[in-house]
């Protein structure tokens, strides 16, 4: 079950502003690569749901976590029906998030006081899912959504609206500024942070470094854009 409360969820991913998300069906690259973003400053972590073997995977990571990094707060992630959602939440799951809006998500996360990021497109979307309980929407995929100019386009007449940008996000200063100047909450990373050397293997060293840069980044937009 869930150790986190769904208040705990959210306010630690706006502290961050940085949600890291990967698969790996080797479970200790998985953990290396969570404890290289624990290092730079990560506590929210988005396994998803990818692999024949996620399900396996994930319950040993969440067991780990546990015991190894209490304060890191794991989730699940590319959830797309209500009984996978169950599973992952009777695994410690302490928050799932969707490419899709799936109302019947929604209720399973709900009964439970699981927090529940689905996947939004249109702004239709996004006030259905919030009225639905979402605290926070995921626009997927950001880019091609709209990227930072359809997130300040639906905060004008939705300020109250969170929006997680998941999908075209880079680790870079222009980048991400961009992001949160336009009003996203926080922001998903994957392949562009969880980075590899040249021989395949990851380069666990940089992930955590670029992890670092990322939260330090995201930290001073936001300081900016309240000095405003």
């Amino acid at each position: 079950m869930a150790r986190y409360t769904r208040i705990e969820v959210v306010q630690t991913i706006e502290n961050t502003g940085l949600v890291p998300l990967f698969y790996h069906e080797d479970i200790d690259t998985v953990k290396q690569v969570i404890q290289a973003c624990y290092d730079g400053g990560a506590r929210v972590f988005e396994f998803t749901n990818r692999g024949e073997a996620a399900y396996e995977v994930f319950s040993g990571i969440s067991s780990w976590i546990k015991k190894e990094l209490p304060e890191m707060i794991l989730g699940i992630g590319s959830i797309v029906d209500p009984a996978t959602a169950s599973l992952y939440i009777l695994k410690g799951a302490n928050f799932i998030v969707s490419p899709i809006l799936n109302p019947e998500i929604a209720k399973t996360c709900n009964r439970q006081k699981v927090s529940w990021l689905p996947g939004c497109a249109t702004l239709s979307e996004i006030n259905y899912a919030e009225e639905l309980g979402a605290e926070i929407v995921k626009i997927f995929p950001a880019s091609q959504v709209g990227g930072p100019g359809f997130v300040k386009s639906v905060k004008a007449p939705c300020p109250w609206t969170s929006i997680m940008a998941s999908g075209g996000v880079a680790p870079d200063e222009k980048n991400l500024s961009e992001w949160f100047q336009s009003g996203v909450f926080c922001v998903g990373m994957g392949s562009k942070l969880i980075i590899k050397n040249q021989d395949g293997t990851f380069d666990y060293q940089k992930i955590t470094e670029l992890t670092k840069t990322s939260i330090s980044i995201i930290h001073k937009t936001k300081v900016s854009i309240n000095q405003r």
